[in-house]
């Protein structure tokens, strides 16, 4: 505990987590696809975006409350889906949405999570978002939303970038297996790490909990679960299925992958009451933009009523509030919080979420905003523009 409170913003948890964490179990928080092109632009794109303060107003108080699928948020960040949680902490999503839960923000899991949806709702009572796929076998996808329906789920995140896995190629150096295992080509770093080694190695069960009651998990040896999920992903989903998915559900739906303003009108007029604009996290595309910089468009593209949600590099409250002026309802994290739950567990994400929270409070006052609502074009500015211009 002392030592996540010498952690002063998210990069340094992030060291926190490497020390802790074996090689080939950071490579996986940390690493993108192909040359990590993407990977790194979300981050960087942050820097070309100027703030440009308000004088003379009252920031005595600075609300910063917002509505996101349809919930009450305490301010404008959800959590993002994130998958094989239990590979970081033992206590893996039902202390991330513990944590969600302290802060009053938004949790999103993950399909590919480790804990089952049934027992994420049953512990966590705050907003909730399933991240799902449609898969060849409908009836599966189907099956999810029921459960998300009968769990109390208040909203649902339909993934459609990942026709196939992107080249991650730190994975494939560092020999990464489901479940983690020691292999010639691990075995040092695993041995390095014992705090984390012994309880993930000797403890309970890996599994991918909602979907591996469909399969004997892992029977055939690692990976097979994997194969399986694989399998299921279709290269041939169109705008027909986020129509159905839309019917089915018939709750806040937003589409997480949308890269342009036209995929964003289609989402919406397809029925999703939101968008995700998103590039995996660099793991999928490589070479695609930037999030934060598809914002403007996109909201443009899709009016003032739909989410619009910027997911991806954000690693500072000023970040969000870029987001925010730009055109977003919110900003989705995943890595942040990661490195928290590496770095410390539930603590951890709570000491990244207060970073965060408290650097956005900060970054308002300091722009003379006294509520997050009010941020607007004005307040930022492109350098980029700026050097067009001159």
């Amino acid at each position: 505990m002392r030592q996540l409170h010498r952690a002063n913003n998210v990069a340094d948890l992030r060291l926190m987590a490497r020390k802790r964490l074996p090689r080939p179990i950071f490579d996986y928080i940390d690493g993108g696809a192909d040359d990590e092109v993407s990977l790194r632009r979300n981050v960087t794109a942050f820097s070309n975006y100027e703030l440009v303060p308000d004088i003379l107003n009252d920031v005595s108080a600075v609300r910063t409350g917002t509505t996101l699928f349809g919930q009450p948020s305490r301010w404008p960040l959800m959590l993002a889906p994130t998958g094989l949680t239990r590979m970081f902490h033992g206590h893996a999503e039902l202390a991330v949405a513990r944590a969600a839960a302290r802060h009053g923000i938004v949790y999103s899991l993950s399909t590919m999570g480790t804990t089952r949806l049934e027992d994420l709702a049953q512990a966590f009572a705050g907003p909730k978002v399933f991240q799902i796929y449609i898969f060849k076998d409908r009836g599966l996808t189907a099956e999810f939303v029921a459960r998300c329906r009968d769990a109390g789920f208040h909203g649902l995140a339909l993934t459609v970038d990942t026709p196939v896995a992107g080249n991650r190629e730190r994975d494939r150096r560092s020999g990464l297996s489901l479940p983690p295992k020691l292999t010639l080509k691990s075995l040092l770093s695993f041995a390095r790490h014992p705090s984390w080694s012994l309880p993930a190695l000797t403890g309970s069960k890996f599994d991918l909990a909602n979907v591996s009651r469909k399969i004997d998990a892992l029977a055939s040896g690692p990976m097979s679960l994997f194969d399986y999920i694989g399998g299921q992903f279709d290269r041939s989903v169109g705008w027909r299925d986020v129509e159905w998915l839309a019917r089915e559900w018939n709750g806040p739906l937003a589409i997480k992958g949308v890269m342009t303003p036209e995929d964003a009108r289609r989402s919406i007029a397809s029925g999703a009451t939101g968008v995700m604009v998103s590039n995996h996290g660099g793991r999928q595309l490589d070479g695609a933009p930037a999030p934060i910089d598809q914002i403007a468009a996109v909201r443009d593209a899709v009016g003032g009523g739909p989410d619009v949600i910027c997911d991806g590099g954000i690693r500072r409250g000023s970040d969000v509030a870029k987001a925010l002026a730009l055109g977003a309802t919110a900003c989705s994290i995943g890595r942040p919080y990661l490195y928290g739950l590496a770095a410390g567990g539930e603590a951890g994400v709570d000491r990244a979420l207060t970073l965060l929270t408290e650097e956005f409070e900060r970054t308002l006052t300091l722009a003379g905003v006294n509520d997050a609502a009010a941020l607007s074009r004005g307040h930022v500015r492109s350098r980029e523009n700026r050097r067009d211009m001159a």
